[in-house]
């Protein structure tokens, strides 16, 4: 609806100015040269050409000028106001070089086109094309066109400036929420999710009967889990941003290696076919490690290493870090994070201190029972 009416608009300015054209061509005084039809025609054409300002600026400034020209060698001394109106939809379109090239031309031209219809010399040519063309006219026809191309310029980069800023205040208070579910309620709900399992394994050891009050906190414990770690998953992921996986490992390492970590990558295997479930756990479970290394280790070196095995994705990463046997770390809500997610796709997930120091995180994730 809105392009419809700016259509009509530049219609009725068309027929307008192509109708102011033709009065004065007709009220005005005109040397008789037998074109008097091709005369008007030029005229009307000049301001019906101006209905096409919008789509082609440039193209419209040359008839105009051309029609301008046209009608003053068929005998009409008419101002070019056609022109005029094209200069300022060119200058504000942002074609000024064309502008100017083109209203060049016709300056030089017009004072030709005078003396070819035979009504002046040479002096006398130069001072009627001067009043058809002003040059003052002209130039704050071209001035007004650019001085509202830069305004409208403005006003959308500071739209576009209100739009950036409002989404990335939405980004951060995103994150920031996300940031308060894992660290506070993401820590209560493993925690109660992990004592159940416990009470439950312990019962069901001595051969007791499990109640089924403990059963329920042990679902709802683990529905819980997972809803939570979806819901972190979709506040920390913009979905502007394609999802992270395998593909992306190598990048995951060399931003590690920008920390002062000496971090190195190995694949082993051929890949095949991996889940979208699979590939986004196993690129979790690295950056996760990673960043634990970095933030607890106190660690000098770090080898991630992925082996594409039959059936199966291996994941492991290993550091030098302070873990020993006998000082292993506490296990933090990442480490239950990354169990969670491994133990959702039926796979295996061991965490512990190497004996020879440091600390390793060792998963195994099935392709097909993930699939």
């Amino acid at each position: 609806m809105g392009s419809a009416r700016v259509g009509v608009r530049d219609w009725l300015v068309a027929v307008g100015v192509a109708a102011i054209l033709v009065v004065t061509g007709l009220s005005g005084h005109r040397w008789s040269s037998g074109t008097d039809q091709l005369g008007y025609a030029l005229l009307a054409a000049g301001g019906l050409a101006l209905a096409a300002r919008r789509r082609a600026p440039v193209a419209v400034l040359v008839v105009s000028g051309l029609c301008a020209v046209g009608y003053q060698a068929a005998g009409f001394t008419v101002f070019a106001v056609a022109y005029l109106v094209a200069v300022y939809s060119a200058m504000r379109a942002g074609h000024r070089v064309a502008t100017a090239a083109v209203s060049v031309v016709l300056l030089a031209a017009l004072p030709v086109a005078v003396m070819a219809s035979g009504r002046q010399d040479a002096g006398a040519a130069f001072t009627q094309a001067r009043s058809v063309l002003e040059l003052a006219w002209l130039i704050a026809a071209g001035a007004a066109g650019e001085a509202l191309r830069q305004a409208e310029r403005r006003a959308d980069e500071a739209e576009r400036t209100r739009e950036q800023s409002a989404l990335r205040r939405a980004d951060e208070e995103r994150l920031h929420i996300a940031r308060e579910l894992h660290d506070s309620l993401t820590h209560q709900i493993s925690v109660i999710k992990v004592q159940a399992e416990a009470a439950v394994h312990v019962a069901q050891k001595r051969g007791e009967p499990v109640p089924d009050a403990l059963l329920a906190i042990r679902d709802a414990g683990r529905e819980a889990a997972r809803e939570l770690r979806a819901t972190l998953e979709a506040l920390r992921d913009d979905d502007r941003t394609p999802p992270r996986g395998l593909d992306h490992l190598a990048d995951l390492v060399q931003r590690a290696g920008t920390t002062g970590l000496r971090a190195s990558l190995t694949i082993e295997g051929h890949r095949a076919d991996v889940p979208a479930a699979v590939d986004r756990t196993a690129y979790r479970i690295v950056q996760e490690s990673l960043t634990n290394v970095a933030r607890h280790a106190r660690a000098g070196t770090a080898s991630v290493r992925v082996a594409y095995r039959p059936g199966a994705v291996v994941i492991q990463v290993d550091d030098d870090g302070t873990a020993t046997p006998q000082s292993p770390p506490v296990p933090g809500v990442g480490l239950l994070g990354m169990r969670e997610r491994v133990t959702a796709l039926g796979g295996k997930l061991r965490a512990e201190p190497r004996g020879e120091g440091g600390f390793t995180v060792h998963a195994e994730l099935p392709v097909d029972r993930a699939s």
